[in-house]
């Protein structure tokens, strides 16, 4: 089962998180080859750090709670919330296999919250430009309760547009960079 984590910062954590730094990359190997997509996202500002995306393959539902609540920033309360939800992969790859590489462009976490009817349950638009798509799901998997993607796009207008425009509760953009260690 797939599983989409995005743990949000609580103001005024980056000294924690950076702190902890180590302990979270330690956590997240021992994820890796689970992982289909990591990494942190930004204020517009491209610097400050608000959330930290997990996409995993995990047994369940309850693999994927001890996965989100047992991480180290978490633990330590850095995080001002979860967000986790049952996913699916459309496009079928990790974001290691995505053909633009790990840098280049501008790159976005993009969240249509909504509930009711499902939509854009597959891209809409060219998948050159994902990095990772698929619906955001009820802990049973019956029930829609969003869309999540990472792309890279011109600007967050761009990186909006990936969805439904007027079919969503709520549309967040987010700067978001691929995780894990440097190399």
């Amino acid at each position: 089962m797939e599983f989409f984590c995005y743990h949000r910062d609580r103001r005024g954590s980056a000294a924690l998180r950076s702190e902890l730094l180590q302990e979270h990359w330690s956590y997240m190997d021992r994820y890796a080859a689970q992982m289909i997509a990591r990494g942190p996202t930004f204020a517009v500002d491209g610097a400050t750090l608000t959330g930290s995306v997990h996409i995993l393959d995990l047994p369940d539902s309850a693999a994927a709670r001890a996965f989100a609540f047992d991480e180290p920033n978490y633990q330590a309360g850095a995080y001002r919330d979860v967000l986790l939800r049952r996913w699916r992969n459309t496009l079928g790859r990790t974001m290691w296999d995505f053909p633009g590489g790990r840098t280049g462009g501008n790159r976005y976490l993009v969240l249509g919250l909504g509930a009711g009817e499902a939509l854009d349950l597959s891209p809409q638009r060219d998948r050159d430009d994902l990095i990772a798509y698929g619906p955001l799901l009820s802990d049973d998997g019956a029930a829609w309760l969003g869309t999540a993607a990472l792309l890279r796009a011109e600007d967050a207008d761009e990186a909006r547009a990936v969805l439904t425009l007027d079919r969503y509760a709520d549309i967040e953009v987010h700067n978001w960079a691929f995780g894990g260690r440097p190399s």
